[in-house]
């Protein structure tokens, strides 16, 4: 079985626990981005945007660096395959179990006492 550290992989849903931080990660799939880009469809302030970013930064899910007079961010995906490889532990464990039930409803049913 996989060790994963749990400060690691609490940081990393906790950063994808709110809407806001997932449509950051999801704009960044398309490139590297400066802070203003990134901030650009959000009704919410340079300083929030920056709050959202230092969460995600701490999870290690984005790389921020300063160059020049801007702060410009990209993805890293690292503890996105941590928090994927996760799941599909618990996703083959729930394929089971639903393919399980599913056989079992499938069943014809027999009758009592015949």
């Amino acid at each position: 079985m996989v060790k994963y550290q749990t400060r690691s992989l609490d940081a990393t849903f906790l950063a994808l626990a709110d809407p806001a931080r997932r449509a950051i990660l999801e704009r960044l799939t398309l490139g590297e981005l400066r802070v203003t880009e990134l901030a650009e469809p959000f009704k919410m302030s340079l300083p929030a945007i920056s709050k959202h970013l230092t969460v995600l930064e701490n999870a290690g899910l984005v790389i921020r660096e300063k160059q020049g007079r801007e702060r410009r961010c990209r993805l890293a995906v690292g503890p996105m395959k941590d928090a994927a490889s996760y799941l599909a532990r618990y996703r083959q464990f729930w394929e089971q179990q639903l393919d399980a039930l599913a056989d079992y409803l499938e069943k014809p049913k027999s009758k009592k006492g015949k």
